[in-house]
């Protein structure tokens, strides 16, 4: 004979939301651990279960309790009983977050201005200072100038001359064969 206690033999489970995108539905992942038959190994199982949330009550991250049911849909077999713990999850998208705190993040030894908007992710991160390139620096080198350098005897002939041309091909004709 079975256990007929509050839930009338059916069963029930706890699990986490992981998706509330769809109306008066949430998917909840259950988490189990299983002792491998052959290895004797802990192996952690998940089953992701669709369940009826007639309120919409149930967001996503929060702890659920679910119990079996009649089918409510082509995969839906599960109804939400109760949450348990909400999730405390930002309203405001990652993106934002992101941005947010990319503007509160500063250089070191960097003056915050007034009229500056949102740093970069470029600005926020602490990179060496690289010289402007708008202003040339002055090299000092040592020794005479490039254009005082004189090049030796020969490349100044070869360069007088012009470019080298090739040779002329010889027209030599194959041995005769008798």
């Amino acid at each position: 004979m079975t256990k007929q206690g509050q839930s009338g033999g059916r069963k029930v489970r706890e699990g986490t939301v992981v998706s509330d995108k769809m109306e008066k539905t949430v998917l909840v992942a259950i988490a189990s651990n299983i002792r491998h038959r052959l290895y004797r190994k802990t192996v952690r199982r998940v089953r992701r279960l669709m369940a009826h949330d007639e309120s919409n009550e149930a967001h996503l991250g929060d702890r659920v309790r679910i119990i079996e049911s009649h089918p409510v849909s082509r995969h839906k077999r599960w109804r939400v009983i109760e949450v348990l713990v909400r999730a405390e999850l930002p309203e405001v998208a990652p993106e934002s977050i992101d941005l947010d705190l990319l503007g509160e993040i500063k250089r070191e030894g960097a003056v915050e201005e007034t009229s500056a908007p949102v740093a970069t992710a470029a600005e926020a991160v602490d990179e060496p200072a690289v010289p402007a390139l708008d202003e040339p620096e002055e090299v000092a080198v040592a020794g005479p100038a490039p254009e005082q350098v004189a090049a030796p005897p020969d490349v100044e002939a070869a360069e007088a001359e012009g470019p080298p041309e090739a040779p002329e091909a010889v027209a030599s004709e194959p041995p005769a064969i008798e």
